[in-house]
């Protein structure tokens, strides 16, 4: 029987033999930290890469709440974590606890917007200021205010308003960003990096596409193989812009279609729009508030997200006990779940609620906007 070994670096062993790692280079990751903007099929994915690559810190910031859909394509979660109503950040905290314990792992229960995104990101440092890397025998902060700031921003996200304020923060922060999206059995992954000389993604969507006038995974399907194979690559990118690499993220639009076997790649270098409200004129709508909705429908869930119209932290328990008398409740010390009584959704269902700590509710069973928020109103008085 042989000791096991003392050098903290040594599960990596079989990356740090590429030449393009080495043991600085893992190193430099391990002391390095990534962003993960929604955790559901992508992000979940990437965090799991990630993790298992020695990633020091990962900030996971999800709005939802697993699924027993989810568990088709979503690795990091199981059977566990949806007995448990776990939210999908915490449910991911929890997993990449038990795959790598070394990793730190910063969860936020919310929905990523202009009014969250210095607590998910951090004190990021103005444009040209140095990125500095925690101190290897420095105690971390539970509260996460020691993070250097990300060395890529990763998108998990299923809507282009929020990809389009993960661009705004981006570019004005010169923080590479990894795109990707997969519907059906194809997908798509693009690294922007437009002070590099690319696009950013205003460039290619300048606006969101009206509500209907997208296919997704409600009306679509989504292969999990397909979501597999676009986290590998979005992973891979991460890893380059973590280690310093900027330089090497492919310039050009990666699709794919893995039914018919399908791969091209489009150049994406001459896309760039030198009028660009974002990338070209230095206008982040998106990042000031400006660009945002105060509810939306979530992706493959046939549920609408409602936002609080005021901040501030819900008392749970009290909560739970007025639903009572109206719903069956549970709760958890996260959220609570509330299935309604006399509230039917299109397809006769009861009604569900879930309220969480920072008055985000989840009205699920029904696509309408309107009456999501009207329930809201009632119920909650909100």
């Amino acid at each position: 029987m042989t000791d096991a070994p003392t050098d903290p670096l040594h599960r990596y062993h079989r990356q740090m033999l590429l030449d393009h790692i080495g043991r600085t280079g893992q190193e430099r990751l391990a002391a390095s930290h990534a962003a993960i903007i929604g955790c559901g099929a992508l992000g979940s994915g990437v965090a799991d890469l990630l993790a298992r690559a020695g990633v020091g810190t990962l900030t996971i910031i999800d709005r939802d709440v697993v699924e027993p859909t989810n568990l088709q394509r979503q690795v990091l979660f199981d059977e566990r974590h949806l007995a448990a109503a776990l939210p999908k950040a915490e449910a991911a905290r929890q997993r990449i606890g038990e795959i790598n314990s070394s990793v730190r792992v910063m969860a936020h229960v919310a929905e990523f917007s202009a009014r969250t995104v210095e607590m998910v990101i951090g004190r990021v440092p103005s444009i040209g200021a140095p990125l500095t890397a925690p101190s290897p025998h420095a105690k971390p902060r539970a509260d996460g205010a020691d993070l250097p700031a990300p060395g890529v921003l990763i998108d998990g996200t299923d809507n282009f308003e929020t990809r389009l304020l993960i661009n705004d923060l981006a570019v004005s922060r010169r923080i590479p960003y990894v795109y990707a999206g997969v519907l059906g059995t194809r997908g798509m992954v693009l690294a922007l990096t437009p002070w590099l000389g690319g696009p950013c993604l205003r460039c290619l969507v300048d606006r969101p596409p009206a509500p209907g006038s997208v296919a997704t995974c409600d009306t679509a399907g989504v292969l999990g193989p397909a979501v597999a194979h676009a986290t590998s690559l979005q992973a891979t990118e991460a890893i380059k812009a973590l280690l310093g690499r900027a330089d090497l993220l492919s310039p050009d639009l990666v699709e794919f279609d893995l039914w018919t076997g399908v791969q091209r790649r489009v150049t994406a270098a001459g896309l760039r729009d030198p009028a660009c409200a974002c990338c070209g004129r230095g206008e982040f709508e998106y990042l000031a508030g400006r660009g945002g909705a105060a509810s939306a429908t979530l992706c493959g869930r046939g549920s609408v997200q409602v936002m609080p119209a005021t901040q501030g932290l819900l008392d749970l328990s009290g909560l739970a006990a007025r639903l009572a008398l109206v719903a069956e409740v549970t709760r958890n010390p996260f959220l609570v779940r509330a299935v309604l009584q006399d509230e039917r959704g299109e397809r006769g269902d009861r009604l569900t609620l879930t309220i969480f700590r920072d008055g985000r509710v989840i009205v699920s069973g029904t696509s309408a906007a309107e009456r999501a928020r009207g329930l809201v109103a009632r119920y909650i008085g909100a």
